[in-house]
C-alpha cells in the first residue's frame, strides 16, 4: 500500500444535506468514508437538524466525523467530491439543496490556502452546524491560527439551541 502522505493526521469532516432521505444519505456517505484508502474512522457527532442558510429550502441534517488518514488533503477532497457525485450531488445553486455535502474542516493542525481548497473551511467558524457537531466530538479542539473552538462558539453566540439533535446515534 503506497503511501500518499508520510503522516498520519486528525481530520474533520463536516456532512450535510437537506434533499431526499437525509439520513440515509449521510450514513451512506460515512461507510464510503469507512472505505476510504489509508484512512479510518474515529467518531461521529450525532445527528443535528439545521433550518437551511438560503430560505425555501427542506431543513437540514449535519454531522461532523473524525478521521485518521494518511490521504494529504487535495486526495481527501477528490475523495470527497468522488462520493458527494456517487449520491447524487448536483452543485446547481450556490448554498441550495444537496443530497450531500462533505467538507473538509480541519487536517491535524495544518492551514491550507489553495484554489480549490481552504483548510481551516473558510466559514466553519460562523456555523453553529459546523460547531455544535465538532465539538459534541472534540471538546477541546484548537482551530489552527484561531485558537479554540469552544470558546470561539461563545463569542460568536453559536449555541446548541440554534440546531436540534435529531439522532444522538445513527
Amino acid at each position: 500500500m503506497k503511501r500518499i502522505n508520510k503522516k498520519q493526521e486528525t481530520v474533520f469532516l463536516g456532512l450535510g444535506g437537506n434533499m431526499g432521505d437525509r439520513e440515509a444519505y449521510l450514513t451512506e456517505a460515512v461507510e464510503k468514508i469507512k472505505q476510504l484508502p489509508q484512512t479510518l474512522l474515529e467518531k461521529k457527532s450525532p445527528l443535528y437538524e439545521t433550518a437551511p442558510l438560503v430560505p425555501k429550502q427542506d431543513f437540514f441534517l449535519n454531522a461532523v466525523v473524525q478521521i485518521k488518514t494518511f490521504l494529504n488533503p487535495q486526495e481527501l477532497l477528490r475523495q470527497c467530491q468522488r462520493i458527494e457525485k456517487e449520491l447524487h450531488r448536483e452543485r446547481l445553486i450556490h448554498w441550495g439543496p444537496r443530497t450531500i455535502d462533505i467538507d473538509i474542516l480541519l487536517y491535524g493542525g495544518h492551514k491550507v490556502h489553495q484554489e480549490n481548497l481552504v483548510i481551516p473551511h473558510a466559514e466553519m467558524t460562523n456555523r453553529s452546524f459546523v460547531l455544535v457537531p465538532l465539538l459534541a466530538i472534540a471538546p477541546q479542539i484548537e482551530i489552527p491560527g484561531i485558537g479554540k473552538a469552544n470558546q470561539l462558539a461563545a463569542s460568536k453566540g453559536a449555541h446548541p439551541q440554534e440546531i436540534c439533535v435529531y439522532r444522538e446515534v445513527w
